[in-house]
């Protein structure tokens, strides 16, 4: 099974993913780790990435895209794979579809944890706390739940015309959450 996780800061999808990844027996790819391993080592490549993560940049669609999809030809990756912080954009959603199709695969759903901004504020807030976080301050929180909105949210209508996106309503408990998903994936799990 291969799906796309959406959601802002805050909504409880790192708690989500781990439960998910159990389940599904699939890998979590993580696009900003996928990045961080990529800077590690010495090649144009990773002096590239290095360009845009030093300096506190998004990396290139196209560049991100190159990186999933070398991932994806893994045969860790041979039975699907959660997506987590990608795609972010929808020049990306368009060339995972592209890639996906070129090999045969499909997304079979992207799953959207829905909270309430204020709750999302007051959860960052309390992890800053507990995390030591200074840099987790009210003006950054706006800001990142404000990229996530202009940036990202408008991934769930794109799937949402795809017949893909399913919501789940991230303000439960937990374990409320995770049976929520696990009908979701019931529902679109390849047969």
């Amino acid at each position: 099974m291969r799906l796309v996780f959406i959601g802002p800061p805050g909504a409880g999808k790192g708690t989500q993913c781990a439960r998910l990844v159990n389940l599904l027996s699939i890998p979590h790819l993580s696009t900003g780790e996928m990045l961080r391993s990529v800077k590690k080592q010495d090649t144009a490549l990773s002096r590239w990435v290095a360009s845009y993560i030093d300096a506190g940049r998004l990396a290139p669609d196209h560049l991100v895209m190159r990186i999933v999809a070398q991932r994806l030809k893994s045969d860790e990756c041979r039975n699907g794979a959660l997506f987590d912080g990608f795609p972010r954009t929808i020049v990306q959603a368009q060339l995972l579809d592209d890639f996906l199709s070129d090999e045969g695969l499909v997304l079979n759903m992207a799953l959207e944890l829905r909270v309430d901004e204020e709750e999302l504020i007051q959860r960052l807030l309390k992890r800053a706390q507990i995390d030591g976080r200074v840099d987790d301050n009210y003006d950054t929180i706006r800001e990142r739940l404000h990229v996530f909105k202009t940036q990202t949210a408008p991934l769930t209508d794109y799937y949402a015309k795809q017949s893909k996106l399913e919501v789940v309503d991230g303000m439960q408990s937990p374990d409320q959450v995770f049976e929520a998903i696990k009908a979701c994936v019931a529902r679109h799990s390849p047969q």
